[in-house]
């Protein structure tokens, strides 16, 4: 029972995420890609501006040459200023990766208990489970899917579940990425993350290929407290934007070679207007923030030109039309 309710939102300064798969604080993300789609690069940006007090970074099982890499060019001054990092290579033992992930998440519970609102970031949830996997088959663990043990599975919650809004303490908000094996989302370990966590951000190699960035997919993509947190318009906004992208997607073969008429369908037409506009929305380089309020307001600006959107008409007196 000291687990408190999710009522607030957490400003990350990523328009995609503040505007459509908005975060709330104690809340629980994945971050799920194939390697090389720029998930440390994601977190570099939220590391520096997201609305936290303190971010705790876990680097697991992560190449020797990227640590400095994240620091000095993703995290940068900003970042590191209110940040704790935690690094644990991949040449180093399973023991050390599977211990590193614990302690990052105790240091985080340790700013929280002190009151504080934590940005706990890990990269990545895979290395650990391969981790996992390795301890588990040394000592006799027989293995199962893809040859991860029980052990893995029954440990990722015990991991995962730690992060939270706590009562008479701080919040623990949790950004874990999860290496996807050949962009696999439904593979053994990104499946059973995701039934743990409150949300999943899915980033998209096609989208990556076409110099999107950040490379969220944002209809496979979601937020299970967004609801909860955030006003009827920015909702009603999130829906709208959704309609406009998964129209588009669903005639882009047809538009892409000339077969789909204008005035077959009002909805493809309204998102063939709307889709470029969209895509800058959705586009944002690695230096830039922008504050949740700016990100609704630039929703608003780019889908209230629809009818509906418009304010009735006041009833005018006779005099006036005279």
């Amino acid at each position: 029972m000291e687990r408190q309710n999710i009522t607030e939102t957490l400003d990350l300064g990523v328009r995609a995420i503040n505007g459509l798969i908005t975060c709330g604080m104690g809340q629980r993300m994945g971050i799920m890609a194939g390697s090389g789609i720029g998930k440390s690069v994601l977190l570099g940006m939220m590391a520096k501006y997201a609305k936290a007090d303190i971010n705790v970074i876990a680097l697991i099982g992560e190449r020797g040459r990227e640590v400095r890499e994240f620091i000095e060019r993703d995290l940068g001054k900003d970042g590191l200023a209110r940040s704790v990092i935690v690094v644990v290579t991949s040449d180093q033992s399973p023991l050390l990766r599977m211990r590193g992930a614990f302690v990052a998440t105790a240091i985080a519970e340790y700013f929280c208990n002190n009151g504080k609102n934590v940005l706990l970031m890990m990269d990545s949830v895979t290395r650990f489970a391969m981790a996992m996997r390795e301890i588990g088959l040394a000592i006799g663990e027989p293995p199962t899917t893809k040859g991860y043990t029980p052990s893995v599975f029954a440990t990722l919650p015990k991991l995962l579940e730690r992060a939270g809004r706590f009562r008479k303490k701080g919040t623990i908000t949790g950004l874990y990425t999860v290496l996807v094996d050949g962009d696999d989302m439904t593979e053994p370990v990104a499946d059973s993350v995701r039934s743990i966590l409150d949300g999943h951000i899915v980033l998209s190699r096609s989208l990556a290929a076409k110099n999107h960035f950040p490379a969220i997919d944002v209809l496979n993509s979601a937020s299970r407290v967004m609801r909860d947190i955030i006003s009827v318009r920015h909702l009603e906004l999130a829906g709208k934007a959704r309609t406009v992208l998964a129209s588009y997607a669903e005639a882009e073969d047809l538009i892409n070679i000339g077969a789909y008429a204008k005035g077959s369908n009002p909805k493809i037409d309204y998102a063939i207007s709307k889709i470029d506009a969209m895509n800058d929305f959705l586009k944002q380089n690695f230096d830039e923030t922008t504050t949740l309020q700016k990100s609704l307001e630039q929703l608003g600006r780019l889908l209230s030109d629809r009818k509906d959107e418009e304010p009735p008409r006041k009833n005018r007196r006779i005099s006036d039309q005279q």
